[in-house]
């Protein structure tokens, strides 16, 4: 967190081994250090918050540590988000403040599976019925913030029932297909876009997001911005992974 964030820091939830036994490549992995740790509903200031409350809006900031468990980079549980009111499943956004960040995409049926790379100002999309894993693959600790409606819970049930996502990213970056999904097919790789219709955009931080209603609307009302939202899974032409 130093450097990364500048107002009151409060207790992290912290994921250990054991909360993480039903996703990893390897179940029966052991470790005495802690994986993650997530700083949840962050504000600057009492009017932050009372602007964020008002209008369902979350920031967060995750700490995951460089390391590597039984030949597995360490990473985030993995959910996916429910449905609005108006029928449609919320979206989120992140953005990389210090390290590196692998985002393993995938739909609930994981017929389609992405993953992009961002490194330190790069935001990534989380479209509308995609769930999402979090890697480190670095030597570094991976700093991320994000902002997501605050009207839902995470499901992480489809992650667990599967034991992870449908490929696990190894040391050295071999992507290894978890049996459970025989039919996802090979990752596809994107590169971090700018939608400068919803403020996502370099030299524009996610909290300098906050109090601006009409940039953040699209975490509640995502039916209202699908066009815009459209291209957030653009493919990288030819070269693959950065």
């Amino acid at each position: 967190m130093n450097g990364c964030w500048d107002g009151p820091i409060p207790e992290p939830q912290v994921r250990t081994i054991e909360d993480m036994r039903d996703v990893l490549a390897d179940p029966d992995c052991t470790s005495d250090q802690p994986l993650y740790f997530m700083y949840r509903d962050l504000a600057r200031s009492r009017s932050d918050r009372e602007w964020l409350r008002q209008h369902h809006i979350r920031y967060d900031i995750t700490v995951i540590p460089a390391r590597v468990l039984c030949g597995e980079y360490v990473k985030t549980k993995g959910h996916y988000h429910p449905r609005n009111a108006a029928g449609e499943y919320y979206p989120e956004v992140y953005e990389v403040l210090k390290g590196r960040g692998h985002y393993l995409l995938q739909t609930c049926t994981a017929d389609d599976v992405v993953m992009i790379e961002a490194s330190i100002g790069e935001k990534v999309l989380i479209p509308p019925g995609y769930g999402h894993v979090t890697i480190n693959p670095g030597r570094e600790e991976l700093v991320m913030a994000n902002l997501v409606s605050s009207d839902f819970s995470s499901d992480y049930g489809p992650y667990i029932e599967k034991r992870g996502a449908a490929y696990y990213e190894m040391e050295g970056g071999a992507l290894v297909k978890n049996p459970r999904y025989p039919d996802a097919p090979p990752v596809r790789c994107c590169d971090p876009v700018e939608v400068p219709e919803i403020g996502i955009r370099r030299g524009c931080g996610l909290y300098d997001l906050v109090g601006q209603p009409r940039l953040v609307a699209f975490l509640n009302r995502p039916e209202e911005f699908m066009g815009v939202m459209a291209g957030a899974l653009r493919r990288v032409p030819q070269r693959g992974r950065r």
